[in-house]
This record gives C-alpha cells, sequence and structure tokens, in this order.
C-alpha cells in the first residue's frame, strides 16, 4: 500500500493488488439512428444552451468540473437532438470501486471481505480507495472513476458532494452508501445497522443488571450511526425513569485513542459512572485501558458494552460485552444492490437496515454496591 497523499484520494485494486490506470477514457456519444450528425452541431447546442461548445464537450464524456445546473441544461438539449450514450453496460469494466473514510480501520477487512465475496461470485475485481478522512473523496476521485468505468461504486463513512453525483449519474455509474456520513438524501441507496436498537439494547442491558449512572463514549456526532446510538441509548435510560446526564456523554470519533481519553475524563469524576457505552469496540478497548490506568477493575469496578462486535472483541480481557453488527453481510448487500442498479433491476433509492443484535461477554456484570 502506497502512502498516504492527503491532496488526493488513495487507489489500489484488490484481488489483484495491481496499481490501476489513471489514463482518463470517455465514453463516446452518437446522435440517434436517422439523425445526422450535422443537424445540430456541438457547437448549435453550446450557443442554445448558452456555453461554450468545450463546456458541451465536457458533459459528454462526463468530466467533474461542470455545474450541476449547467450540466442538466445540456443534457436535455443533447437528447433533443437525439444524441445518445452508448449502453452503459456494454463499456463498463469488470469492477467496483469500494472508497472508505478510513482504509486504516479495525472493521475494514469485515467490509473488504463481504463486497469480494460477491465481487468474486460475478467474476468482478475491486478497487480500493480512501478519502483519507475527509466526507467525499478528493477532487479527481471522480474523474478516475469515470475512467475506469467500474460496474458502481460503495462508499463507506463517506459520501459524493454535487457535482462527484452528477458526473457518476450521467456516466451511467450507480453508488450505494454503506453507513453514510451525515444524511444522503431520500434518492441515495444506503445500508446501515439498526443502530438504534442496538444502542438500546446495550444501554437496557446495563439497566438490567443495575446500573443507575451510565456513561456514553459516542461516534462522531455528523454520521447517522452515531447519532442513531445515542438516540437508542437515551431512549432506554428515558424507559427505564432514569435521568439523561449530560455530563456523562463524551464525544468521540471511533478511534482507540479517543476511548482512552474520554475514560479518563469520565473515570476520574467523583460520582464516576458504575458502567459506560461506547460507541465502537475501539473506543471501548480505549476504556480498557483508561480504567486499568486508574486501578478499576472490570467488571467488578466498571462495566464496559462496546459497539460492532470485531474479531479482538472476543480475545480481549476480560472479552467484551458489544452489539454486533453484520459487516461482512451488509458488504455484500451494498454489493448486490450496486450490481442490482447496474443491471437497473433494483429501485434507484433504497434503504436497508440489517438487525444488530446483543452479544454479552464477561465485560458486563452488576455495579459495585449491589456486589457487597
Amino acid at each position: 500500500m502506497t502512502a498516504r497523499e492527503p491532496a488526493e484520494t488513495r487507489t489500489t485494486e484488490s484481488e489483484s493488488r495491481s496499481t490501476t490506470s489513471e489514463t482518463r477514457t470517455t465514453t463516446t456519444t452518437a446522435p440517434a439512428a436517422g439523425r445526422s450528425a450535422q443537424t445540430a452541431t456541438l457547437a448549435e447546442i453550446a450557443r442554445e444552451a448558452g456555453v461554450s461548445a468545450p463546456t458541451v464537450s465536457k458533459v459528454l464524456n462526463g468530466r467533474a468540473d461542470v455545474a450541476p445546473a449547467t450540466r442538466t441544461r445540456v443534457e436535455e438539449l443533447l437528447r433533443a437532438h437525439g444524441y445518445r450514450r452508448r449502453r452503459a453496460e456494454a463499456s463498463r469494466s469488470p469492477l467496483i470501486d469500494l472508497v472508505f473514510h478510513e482504509l486504516e480501520s479495525a472493521w475494514a477487512m469485515e467490509v473488504i471481505r463481504g463486497v469480494e465475496n460477491v465481487a468474486r461470485d460475478a467474476g468482478l475485481s475491486v478497487v480500493l480507495s480512501e478519502s483519507a478522512g475527509r466526507l467525499t473523496p478528493g477532487r479527481t476521485w471522480a474523474d478516475q472513476v469515470a475512467a475506469r468505468r467500474p460496474h458502481g461504486v460503495i462508499l463507506v463513512l463517506s459520501g459524493l458532494d454535487e457535482s462527484q453525483r452528477a458526473l457518476l449519474t450521467s456516466r451511467s455509474i450507480p453508488f450505494v452508501v454503506m453507513d453514510p456520513a451525515g444524511d444522503p438524501g431520500a434518492d441515495v441507496p444506503s445500508i446501515g445497522a439498526t443502530n438504534w436498537q442496538g444502542g438500546l439494547a446495550a444501554t437496557r442491558h446495563l439497566v438490567d443488571l443495575g446500573h443507575r449512572r451510565i456513561g456514553a463514549i459516542t461516534g462522531p456526532s455528523r454520521m447517522m450511526c452515531s447519532r442513531a446510538r445515542l438516540d437508542g441509548y437515551r431512549a432506554a435510560l428515558e424507559t427505564a425513569g432514569l435521568p439523561v446526564e449530560q455530563d456523562l456523554i463524551r464525544p468521540g470519533d471511533f478511534h482507540h485513542e479517543t476511548g482512552y481519553r474520554q475514560g479518563l475524563e469520565l473515570l476520574r469524576r467523583p460520582d464516576r459512572p458504575t458502567a459506560v457505552f461506547a460507541g465502537n469496540d475501539l473506543q471501548a478497548l480505549g476504556l480498557y485501558e483508561a480504567a486499568r490506568e486508574l486501578g478499576l477493575r472490570i467488571p467488578e469496578d466498571l462495566s464496559v458494552v462496546g459497539f460492532d462486535d470485531l474479531p479482538v472483541a472476543r480475545w480481549v480481557g476480560p472479552p467484551l460485552t458489544t452489539v454486533r453488527q453484520p459487516l461482512t453481510e451488509m458488504a455484500e448487500a451494498a454489493a448486490k444492490l450496486v450490481l442490482d442498479l447496474a443491471r437497473e433491476e433494483g429501485a434507484p433509492a433504497t434503504r436497508v437496515e440489517l438487525a444488530t443484535s446483543l452479544v454479552v461477554r464477561s465485560s458486563t456484570g452488576e455495579p459495585p454496591a449491589m456486589q457487597r
């Protein structure tokens, strides 16, 4: 894997692991049968649209550097004058583009495995890209995807800006978002898990054990999954008649270091919580480290619940109680959906949520007062 280049989107190809070409290609268009290319030249269409001929050419070739309103106006005129794009399926490369918010995440391999399972059965390879922590991929990413002409694009904890969406749509490249950052919009197909129910189940488990002061370390507030998990936590407390104490809710970013730092803040309080719901397993492991540093035992002094059920949750000491979200199955569903869209067999706007489940292990128990 090459070193990260912050200004652009890093790309590798899964399975063959060969470097993909960055050479730009274009999809040719032609006037519909029975019409002469001279009936309406690009220059004439440009005059009608009030733009330059190069701008019309950019729209024809699916370039990203055209304003969405201009693109729409030019495409309408192209259709009116009989220009038709060749069948998209005939010109596609045997690829699926998989874009991560952060490729070096603990659960990336689970997602890659799921997408590759579907891609392999379809005779396709997977191209991996990373948006390097940005909400959307880099400026040149959409042009690179247009050049590769994949069957579709899957974005994980990421999204597309308006120009990138317009470019992929104009090139008939379908896209699906998995655990979208922010609200993807009703017209964007997306795959997720029942995060609200997961947050509810995690917190209700702690309440049922007798805990009354339950803290939380959240994920990024811009992410739908983070907000849903926190809402489930709040709902469980309110249903049990317990106050939602804002001082016990600490912001996080799904990283181990944040779980450690925010864990120290919570556990150093004179009225510290007896249990903490961490927004993901990595933050839960950071909380483990904070508890050890302060001489607190898990679960005797502190109960901890995570979210994800990563492989590490089973062998960490003590094994972590966590909410399992079916990452591999979610990735498989995203890959199947994007291929259905490529074959024009899927609904253009679909939201699919796979069920979460609570996995009880050894990191949760009764609060200290009930153990005496």
